[in-house]
């Protein structure tokens, strides 16, 4: 007798699912990452001596969302923080309206920050799964087309550990399967942080373990992963390790990683920065791009400070600093642009090009 296989989403929802994971790793295109909270973004503007206020976070996000219409040949999609995804500009449009007009497609940050793991050496999980249908329902109501959900986990001398590993999979694998019944396409985001002495080789093995539970769980979950995009951290050494690496080697070892691991299934990987430097950022992503070699899946970003260190430099907080802010973004997303297509040919200067943007036990 033959067994009948449930269906967990129509075939109305996958297509829809599918055609928003692939509208959003269209060549050429990545995602702006503007999802950092009112603590982060505080961060960022005292950087520039702008005190940290609702409207000055609204100005800033405005400049951002009011770039030139070209800033959409390469940015497909953009991650908001739950205050700027109501927020208005200065015409009373709602951000989300501005994206949209532009072609750019409105995504949320729907988890709600990292926790302590208990019975781990330091390591955490992430909070955020209790009323995560009900937010979902609503966003998706409000334009929202895609969601992030990010998970930490540390290189150290015993970590990361098979708790954390598998219990971080779970929590993505948990969200996935909220976010897609609820219409949105989840970026799974299991980030192995920087900091540490390891080398290539350790964050390479660490990498696949981490993937290759994460892609289990969604497996187990039901997940559909046509209608998924995978946001890891690269493969690169630690912020202390005095051995020094080739974007050759980092694509290398980056691509390999992936390979062990994600199924073909998946439309598209979106790198995060890492608090890689902007220039470090781009080399790299086309080094990647450029590696030869199966690579069944799109290969782009989705950075935030990678995207907007040199424009947060150029603004100031000055109202006659909008226009220089626009024109770095639009300067780094077209070099981002042709990395995720192997066509980066580098000499694109902005002012914080060569800056190292590490941030230690990076939060958002």
């Amino acid at each position: 007798m033959s067994r009948e296989i449930p269906v967990y989403l129509t075939r109305e929802k996958q297509k829809e699912l599918a055609d928003i994971a692939n509208a959003i790793v269209a060549p050429g295109k990545g995602i702006l990452a503007a999802d950092e909270s009112t603590g982060t973004m505080g961060k960022r503007l005292s950087n520039i001596s702008v005190e940290n206020v609702e409207e000055n976070r609204r100005l800033y996000r405005q400049l951002l969302f009011s770039t030139d219409n070209a800033v959409a040949e390469n940015i497909s999609g953009v991650i908001l923080y739950h205050e700027t995804f109501y927020q208005k500009d200065d015409n009373g449009v709602l951000f989300t309206e501005v994206l949209k007009k532009k072609g750019i497609i409105p995504g949320i940050k729907v988890d709600k920050g990292v926790v302590p793991l208990g019975g781990t050496d330091n390591e955490c999980t992430t909070q955020g799964l209790d009323g995560l249908g009900e937010r979902c329902a609503q966003y998706k109501k409000d334009g929202a087309q895609f969601a992030k959900w990010r998970c930490v986990l540390k290189i150290q001398q015993y970590t990361p550990s098979y708790l954390a590993v598998i219990e971080n999979a779970n929590v993505l694998a948990r969200y996935a399967t909220i976010c897609q019944q609820n219409g949105l396409v989840p970026i799974v985001e299991p980030e192995i942080l920087p900091d540490g002495e390891h080398d290539l080789a350790r964050c390479q093995h660490e990498t696949e373990r981490v993937l290759a539970a994460v892609y289990k769980a969604l497996s187990d979950h039901h997940v559909f992963l046509e209608g998924t995009l995978l946001k890891p951290n690269m493969v690169t050494q630690g912020h202390s390790c005095t051995t020094k690496y080739t974007p050759q080697d980092i694509a290398y070892a980056t691509v390999t990683a992936l390979s062990r691991t994600v199924p073909a299934a998946v439309p598209g990987i979106t790198f995060l920065s890492g608090g890689q430097s902007e220039d470090d950022a781009t080399i790299n992503l086309d080094a990647i791009n450029k590696w030869p070699g199966k690579k069944p899946w799109a290969l782009t970003f989705s950075y935030g400070r990678a995207l907007q260190a040199s424009v947060l430099k150029a603004w100031g907080g000055k109202p006659d600093g909008v226009k220089a802010g626009q024109d770095q973004l639009l300067k780094r997303a077209k070099a981002n642009g042709n990395a995720a297509q192997g066509k980066y040919e580098g000499g694109v200067s902005s002012l914080s090009a060569g800056e190292s943007l590490y941030v230690a036990n990076h939060a958002y």
